[in-house]
């Protein structure tokens, strides 16, 4: 079992970095082995159909920007919106500890219509359940979701080419540092707000044959995915960091806090890897959409670096993008 040497499961088994894929190829694939589910992509691609599943146990449940309701809906609609599918259906199952407000219940399934909308989803199916009191964190949700593939071949790292540019449509780490404020743990005061949102409306404005491979950056962040795609590969990615698009409130929390704003949850950001010559295009229907105003090329794909992510720092010379090992922050979605 590669990479597992213990008996327990730890937080950082749940992180989405090295602990995450340690657990599911050598535990759960040890059982679980259906070549489709062996692909390890955020969606699963079935003949014309993507279907797609994630639970959601954010901490807190509420945070500047938005709450586990809200999250529940765009992190699945982006799981399959990625795989370039149109996310049509959701199911919402709700496990709930005993005791919990139903004036919060009630704002949570506000903030799910809204978003629901803001995709153009239907909610189709649900399921509740009611825990004793301290059996729970309040409130768990798992959000499931079904798509109509719109490009054939879907995207794929196994598409990626030396030459390909790597777009992303905004600020990163916005949502790790959002949930770190949110906890009040470290004294830390800053005027930061998730990103979280359905970002299909943006990815049906920029799908198209030249878009070789999109990935949300969730838990781990850019590093996670970026050394996600370079595994087993023959190319590398160069980042570059002049043109990493990171705000002055999440670069100084990452100074004070020794953290790596590419190893930060976001949830809102898609990565995109496009033909070179398509690049600048689909730059532009980036910036006119609310969701990339901010967006920027960050970086390319080259044969120089062969299985490995790395980033141009400003005095040019260049680092290894790392594996996180687990999630700088647990339940952090």
């Amino acid at each position: 079992m590669r990479g597992i040497n213990t008996d327990k499961i730890t937080l950082a088994h749940g992180g989405g970095g090295k602990k995450t894929e340690d657990i599911i190829r050598g535990i759960f694939q040890k059982y679980l082995n259906d070549p489709v589910l062996a692909e390890m992509d955020d969606g699963a691609v079935l003949e014309d159909l993507v279907f797609s599943t994630d639970s959601f146990v954010v901490n807190p449940i509420f945070f500047p920007g938005g709450d586990i309701g809200r999250l529940a809906i765009s992190g699945t609609v982006n799981d399959i919106a990625v795989m370039g599918a149109r996310p049509l259906y959701l199911s919402l199952g709700f496990i709930i500890e005993e005791g919990f407000e139903i004036s919060s219940l009630e704002k949570i399934l506000i903030s799910i219509k809204e978003a629901s909308e803001e995709a153009g989803v239907r909610i189709v199916t649900g399921d509740t359940k009611v825990v004793e009191k301290g059996k729970a964190d309040g409130i768990y949700i798992n959000s499931s979701g079904i798509g109509k593939t719109l490009l054939s071949p879907p995207p794929s790292r196994y598409r990626i080419e030396p030459g390909d540019l790597v777009l992303i449509n905004g600020e990163i780490g916005l949502h790790g540092t959002a949930i770190l404020v949110a906890r009040e743990e470290l004294g830390i005061k800053a005027d930061i707000k998730s990103d979280v949102a359905p970002l299909w409306p943006l990815i049906e404005s920029i799908i198209s044959p030249s878009v070789k491979f999109m990935r949300d950056p969730t838990r781990g962040g850019l590093a996670a995915v970026l050394n996600e795609i370079v595994e087993g590969m023959n190319f590398g990615i160069r980042l570059w960091e002049e043109k990493l698009p990171v705000s002055q409130e999440v670069a100084g929390i990452c100074e004070v806090l020794g953290f790596d704003p590419l190893q930060l949850a976001n949830e809102g950001k898609v990565v995109v890897f496009v033909k070179k010559e398509d690049a600048e295009s689909v730059l532009e229907k980036m910036k006119s959409h609310p969701l990339g105003k901010q967006a920027e090329i960050i970086g390319e794909v080259t044969d120089e670096f062969p299985g490995k992510a790395v980033l141009k720092t400003t005095l040019g010379t260049h680092r290894i993008i790392e594996q996180p090992m687990g999630e700088l922050l647990p339940r952090i979605c």
